[in-house]
């Protein structure tokens, strides 16, 4: 686990969240109250929630955690079967460390397993023409559910991958003037007393995680790792670790993109082997 874990408490500001993702490139941060952890904040939530600044409610409450004891492969099983990407560690109702994908991965890089990614590990993709728009991006990526896409240029060439990180990166935080109209919508005379009484607006602040209406060939990852379909699980996790990546576009004989190789589908090859 990494023991020095990044955090926030509540009640919190969430633009300190988005300052804290873009300084770090982490995926999320543990939320604490009084010491204790009560929830987790993940760029997918500053992502599908923009305009919601309480941290309360921007956090997924009562998280999995694990003890500082559990077997590993038992974390990285839970990592798998519950599709997340972290595992807060609580002793004595206290957090002492955070197991992310990122860390199982790392030891798979170590292991020397053998096993070739095609098909058993490797997942079916989409790529997006590397003009599109980054709101774009963000609502497809958001509707797919996906980490990252593959982008490529007019003549189908895999340029680059774009990822939740990369958007966060991109992102700013927007302020600005929303008008709620509280007219009972009747035809009086605009000079009437009743119709003065009853139209009027309220005017409030609104603001937003907003990403910039910019193509996105400006924000993505140029220089892509890519890998072949035969290529061993070992040496992929080695290659994630070594280029910090959370996924690996996987190329067949003609280098044209096949499909995509994410971290959390590669620890299932951990989850396999068998405690000593």
């Amino acid at each position: 686990m990494t023991a020095d874990v990044v955090d926030v408490e509540i009640p919190g500001n969430r633009d300190d969240v988005l300052k804290i993702l873009k300084r770090t490139g982490i995926s999320g941060v543990p939320v604490k109250k009084n010491k204790k952890l009560v929830g987790i904040i993940t760029r997918k939530d500053l992502l599908r929630k923009p305009e919601e600044t309480q941290l309360g409610l921007l956090m997924t409450s009562k998280p999995i955690t694990v003890g500082p004891d559990t077997d590993i492969h038992d974390a990285a099983r839970l990592l798998v079967e519950k599709r997340i990407r972290r595992l807060p560690v609580v002793e004595d109702n206290q957090l002492v460390g955070l197991l992310s994908v990122a860390d199982i991965v790392h030891a798979l890089a170590q292991l020397k397993i053998k096993d070739e990614i095609k098909d058993t590990y490797t997942s079916k993709t989409f790529a997006l023409w590397e003009e599109t728009p980054l709101p774009v991006v963000g609502r497809v990526m958001e509707i797919s559910g996906v980490d990252a896409i593959p982008i490529l240029d007019a003549e189908n060439k895999l340029q680059g991958i774009i990822s939740e990180r990369d958007l966060i990166r991109s992102s700013s935080i927007e302020d600005s003037v929303g008008v709620s109209d509280f007219s009972n919508g009747t035809d009086d005379d605009e000079w009437t007393w009743e119709s003065i009484r009853d139209n009027h607006t309220i005017s409030f602040g609104i603001s937003r995680v907003q990403l910039p209406n910019r193509p996105v060939k400006m924000a993505m990852v140029k220089n892509v790792v890519a890998v072949p379909q035969n290529a061993e699980v070992s040496e992929c996790a080695l290659k994630m670790r070594r280029a910090r990546v959370d996924q690996l576009p996987v190329v067949n004989g003609d280098k044209k993109l096949v499909a995509m190789l994410y971290d959390r589908e590669l620890i299932r090859a951990f989850c396999k082997e068998e405690p000593e």
